[in-house]
């Protein structure tokens, strides 16, 4: 007996080490990994680079630091992209330096420019196309001043730079995809799963009446940044999974669904809680039972949904809950016919969304559990993810970029600064960085407390370190201390600026070349330079129309209302898409550049607003563009003109909401709807074009009482309390 009580604390202590263990491996030991990838990555590029005798061996190092990621997937995409714009930083400059390469000033401007309209583009785009746009104009900076001075080696200058560039990306994607690679494909799986569960469950708590407005607000943010989220990681899973390639059109049709049932749901939900303000409870009593309906819809035996194989389940029980759904609510309808108090058009547009979020969730969850097979026939798919910036900020920071590097090569031309070549380059490099990230400011001061902390151990390793290795192994077992600081900076997203400063400039200031030159006047140089042309930036970007002041703020808040008039006006090609993904790209921008939580509810308020709207309009649209050739459908039909009427006001009122154009937006849609009863009432058309006629009668219903909402930001131009109840009395 005693042996057997002691060995069971010993099996006890044994499990919880066991649980320790593995709770380190899946935190601090995956940062210790990253840490070991990027040295082994560093090294690896910087021993080749000085085995082929490259002239700088240290441009492959700071490669290798630029481009390293801690999952693989994320270094092939960013690799994808570098040499992307690496090739057309290249070509541009060779262009450049043989037309002006013996005119110094007209060198320097038309560098200038080039990297402002590269910046410019990489402030418009997203994700690692961004980090493409910074590269073509960095590379034609990196490869075009230190070529400039020599310009009859420009060309043989420019294939050695572009070769250590290549090796570094090269190294960087050996070691991350064959040293315990970390698939970004895995967390893509894991995110469809999260995301599916979650707006089930939202779903089921809000036609429960569990969820408050708070509850609602926030979990409705947090699918924004889910759905700019998605994107951004189905762009990089397609560069390291199969499956995800062999997936990419479902999973943009998977993005673009749940956008489109979120919408919907929200559309729905936020009708009937105005039904309910309305005191309309016929029309809610009548359509409370079909929503307690939905939640065991989503279930397989009593358990929600989790695995694509498990959301078959649930597609099946929607797609027959579709089929008879329509016949219920005509006898619903019906019964309701019976008492003339009850206004019909309340129920038929609460009904008509109902069916719609039907009918999108069941597209939802058919292509959630198509994923559980290879191939499969929702994979075609032409809608995308279009994301929206706006194009005015991206011209003041291209704007900002030329300006920065032509007073900064204006100083080097009059001063004749040794490192003026350093100066003006790492300009280029910070402003295109920096005008991609939510708060450049703050990047920019990060990226100078690390590289002046990195100037300070540069010369700590030339003076002190250098001197007394010998050999390339102890080379890297004397760099391994220094540079493991900065990689472990760039593993904390509160330090990423400090360390990505650190390894790129400590690597750009002491990184080894084959003939080492010890000269510390140069260094001296070259680290005031870096930290000068980081001032600079600096205080470009904080006096030069700053990006975090309101003035950014409230353009990108005019976009996103102006959502609406492209709802009203675009094309009709993909047009839901567009609009769907640029209202929430918008919003994401958004809610990154404020800091008050009054600020993340108001732009919240306006994003619900905008979507309500917008769809209903894109679906009233729809429903005009596919009704029959006939001559009382025709185009100059009085209620073809009426309801052309009503988008115009509707878009006037978005694009600069005043309460006189609320009004007249309020007036133009009860004549609209006034016109289509009218249309119903002189003839009896076939029962599926009386049908669409309902359908389009509903859709403007449905934005009058959205424009009515008073928990819309639209209800504070309203001209008092009662003119919400009397519009929705109007309206019905």
């Amino acid at each position: 007996m005693s042996a057997s009580s002691s060995s069971a604390p010993a099996q006890g202590s044994l499990a919880t080490f066991a649980a320790a263990a593995a709770d380190w491996a899946r935190t601090d030991g995956q940062t210790w990994i990253y840490l070991f990838k990027a040295l082994c990555a560093a090294f690896l590029a910087l021993g080749i680079a000085m085995k082929l005798d490259l002239p700088q061996p240290r441009t492959a190092m700071t490669t290798t630091f630029i481009v390293m990621q801690a999952q693989s997937g994320a270094v092939f995409a960013k690799s994808f992209y570098r040499i992307c714009g690496t090739l057309v930083g290249l070509i541009v400059m060779l262009v450049l330096i043989s037309l002006f390469s013996q005119t110094p000033e007209l060198f320097i401007v038309s560098t200038a420019i080039w990297v402002g309209i590269c910046t410019a583009g990489a402030a418009r785009n997203r994700n690692f196309r961004s980090y493409g746009f910074v590269l073509a104009g960095y590379t034609a900076a990196l490869i075009g001043f230190p070529a400039s001075q020599h310009p009859d080696t420009a060309f043989i200058t420019a294939m050695t730079r572009v070769a250590e560039v290549t090796l570094g990306i090269v190294c960087s994607g050996v070691v991350s995809g064959l040293v315990l690679p970390k698939y970004v494909g895995e967390q893509m799986r894991s995110t469809v799963r999260a995301r599916f569960s979650a707006f089930v469950e939202y779903v089921s708590a809000s036609l429960a009446g569990k969820g408050d407005r708070a509850t609602i607000e926030a979990t409705n943010a947090r699918f924004v940044a889910d759905v700019v989220g998605f994107e951004a990681t189905r762009s990089m899973a397609v560069f390291d999974s199969p499956d995800a390639r062999m997936r990419g059109g479902r999973l943009k049709r998977l993005n673009s669904e749940f956008m489109t049932a979120s919408t919907r749901f929200h559309a729905l939900h936020q009708l009937m809680n105005r039904l309910r303000h309305a005191n309309a409870m016929a029309t809610v009593d009548a359509l409370e039972p079909y929503f307690k309906e939905i939640a065991p819809l989503l279930a397989k035996s009593g358990e929600p949904v989790l695995t694509a194989a498990d959301a078959s389940h649930a597609a099946a029980q929607l797609d027959t809950y579709k089929a008879e759904l329509p016949h219920r609510i005509r006898d619903t309808r019906a019964a309701l016919a019976l008492d003339a108090d009850v206004p019909l058009l309340d129920f038929d547009t609460a009904s008509e969304l109902l069916y719609r979020f039907i009918d999108d969730l069941h597209a939802y969850a058919s292509t959630y559990a198509s994923l559980a097979v290879d191939t499969h026939e929702r994979e075609r798919w032409i809608e995308r993810y279009e994301p929206k910036t706006n194009l005015i900020a991206s011209s003041v920071a291209g704007l900002r970029t030329v300006v920065v590097m032509i007073v900064l090569g204006a100083f080097w031309l009059a001063t004749a600064w040794p490192s003026g070549v350093t100066l003006v380059l790492n300009a280029a490099a910070v402003c295109g960085l920096a005008a991609s990230a939510p708060r450049p400011t703050r990047m920019v001061f990060q990226m100078t407390c690390g590289t002046m902390l990195a100037t300070v151990m540069a010369m700590i390793v030339e003076l002190a370190v250098y001197p007394h290795i010998d050999g390339f192994v102890m080379l890297c077992a004397g760099l391994t201390p220094f540079l493991l600081i900065g990689v472990y900076l760039t593993t904390r997203p509160a330090t990423l600026g400090y360390g990505f400063g650190y390894c790129v400039f400590f690597s750009t200031l002491v990184g080894p070349d084959n003939v080492i030159h010890y000269d510390p006047s140069a260094l001296m140089n070259d680290g005031i330079a870096l930290v000068l042309s980081m001032i600079v930036s600096f205080i470009a970007f904080a006096v030069l129309l700053p990006p975090s002041t309101p003035w950014l703020r409230r353009r990108l808040s005019s976009d996103l209302r102006r959502q609406v008039v492209l709802a009203c006006r675009g094309r009709m090609l993909r047009l839901r898409s567009r609009f769907e993904s640029g209202a929430r790209d918008l919003m994401f921008q958004i809610n990154a550049l404020a800091s008050e939580a009054d600020e993340k509810r108001d732009t919240l308020r306006w994003l619900f607003a905008v979507l309500e709207v917008g769809n209903a309009i894109i679906d009233l649209r729809h429903e005009i563009a596919t009704l029959p050739k006939d001559p009382r459908y025709a185009a100059s039909m009085p209620w073809r003109v009426a309801t052309r009427s009503m988008r115009d006001a509707v878009a006037s009122l978005f694009d600069r909401p005043t309460a006189t154009r609320l009004d007249r937006a309020l007036s133009a849609t009860a004549d609209a709807i006034a016109a289509v009863q009218q249309v119903l009432a002189t003839f009896t058309p076939p029962r599926d074009e009386r049908h669409q006629l309902q359908r389009i009668l509903s859709h403007l219903h449905f934005i009058r009482t959205a424009l009515l909402d008073p928990q819309s930001p639209l209800g504070s131009l309203a001209s008092g309390p009662a003119s919400a109840s009397e519009g929705v009395r109007h309206a019905a």
